[in-house]
């Protein structure tokens, strides 16, 4: 009836709640698409809950939203994300995050297992000592506990030992990558975590290729020691990479939507009820709250440091890993994310130059303003005024694909 509030709970693409939203409001009703996070443990101690939609809706049902949310610190996390759709939305980048982490602590394990060589025992003390640090999170604390969990079907060994080696997934880790793509913003961590759990799928090819297919003979000699110290600081590092291509993620697009989604109130309902609770959130709670405009998390004086001391750490681990042919996608891409990020000048102008080559496509020069197009070769033709082609792809940028004005 008139004046009904609807609340979609689960994970749904955000414009499906937007359509839905329109919908339902010609008859009077409101509706509500709404983040959950928390698995079963935040079905029965509270999630973390992201509802978006019509502010007059979440006020009639933010009582028992509070209610059911969990606490931390006696703050509940839920917060009113901004209008339909960007509920969802936020919760499908806490999805992407939750990705690229799981595959950065899966390559960390990868590192202990095949190049340190160490035995569950060992691994999980490290992970369980890691979470009473900076690393302190709802995935470390997990992993310890999966790796010291012993088989009782077989009685012999541990039973991660006896899971297939194949990552399944729901959909909303795809969502984001592809949103990354659509409002061009770089999110690799997240981006080779998806491509991680791909090629784990492709078991039966994997287990003939790696009959053909040789790498090196045997792993890296290292200082077991030291190189767990630079595990965990690389983990770290690449955290941070991870939430900041989430978060950047949530920035533009809200910015795009006109959605003024409170970057610092995301932080703070994630440290709670939901799967990529962590430390870490603190900071970047603290982070959002002195800069609501922060471009990217790694330029906040705090992350700024801890990542520059990382940095040596970091490297390490992705050159012994590369070095004993053990793959770390979501490490090495979190590395060149930053490495990408703090340099003042990238090899994008000959990329450029090689569009202008082949495509006339102009390229702007760093010692005048304009744009400019070469003949490069006797071949090539002027393409005339160069910012009048300029209009005609400004224009076709403002269209969609039936040529009705973009809204």
């Amino acid at each position: 009836e008139a004046g009904d509030v609807i609340i979609g709970g689960g994970n749904e693409w955000y414009t499906n709640s937007i359509r839905r939203s329109m919908s339902l409001a010609s008859r009077g009703i409101l509706f509500m698409g709404m983040g959950m996070s928390g698995g079963e443990e935040g079905a029965r101690n509270g999630p973390s809950l992201m509802p978006g939609g019509p502010k007059e809706a979440y006020d009639l049902v933010s009582d028992i939203l509070i209610s059911c949310a969990a606490e931390v610190n006696g703050s509940p996390c839920v917060s009113y994300i901004g209008p339909i759709g960007s509920g969802n939305y936020v919760k499908m980048v806490h999805n992407g995050i939750e990705y690229g982490d799981m595959q950065l602590i899966a390559e960390i394990y990868d590192i202990m297992k095949h190049v340190l060589c160490m035995s569950n025992e060992e691994m999980a003390a490290v992970f369980e000592d890691w979470n009473r640090g900076v690393l302190a999170s709802y995935l470390i604390e997990i992993t310890a506990k999966i790796l010291a969990r012993k088989d009782d079907v077989t009685g012999a060994g541990y039973l991660v030992d006896y899971i297939l080696d194949k990552t399944g997934s729901k959909g909303t880790g795809r969502w984001a990558v592809q949103e990354s793509a659509e409002q061009n913003v770089a999110s690799p961590t997240i981006a080779a975590s998806l491509d991680s759990r791909y090629i784990s799928s492709q078991k039966d090819e994997r287990t003939v290729a790696s009959k053909v297919l040789k790498g090196p003979a045997a792993p890296q000699k290292v200082n077991k020691k030291e190189m767990l110290g630079c595990l965990g600081k690389a983990l770290y590092a690449s955290k941070i990479c991870s939430y900041a291509q989430g978060f950047n993620l949530v920035k533009d697009t809200s910015d795009a939507m006109s959605w003024d989604i409170n970057l610092s109130e995301c932080a703070r309902i994630w440290k709670g009820g939901c799967i990529i609770r962590a430390k870490l959130l603190g900071k970047i709670q603290s982070a959002y709250l002195a800069n609501p405009d922060l471009p990217n998390l790694m330029v906040d004086p705090t992350f700024a440091a801890i990542l520059v001391e990382c940095a040596e750490s970091w490297r390490k681990i992705v050159i012994t890993s590369m070095n004993s042919g053990i793959s770390c996608p979501a490490l090495a891409s979190s590395l060149n994310y930053f490495d990408s990020y703090r340099r003042d000048r990238l090899p994008a102008n000959l990329t450029q130059a090689q569009r202008d080559f082949f495509g006339g496509h102009s390229f702007q020069r760093i010692d005048r303003e304009g744009n400019y197009h070469v003949a490069w070769t006797d071949t090539h033709k002027d393409i005339g005024d160069v910012n009048e082609r300029k209009l005609g792809e400004q224009l076709a940028a403002n269209l969609n694909l039936d040529g009705v004005p973009a809204q």
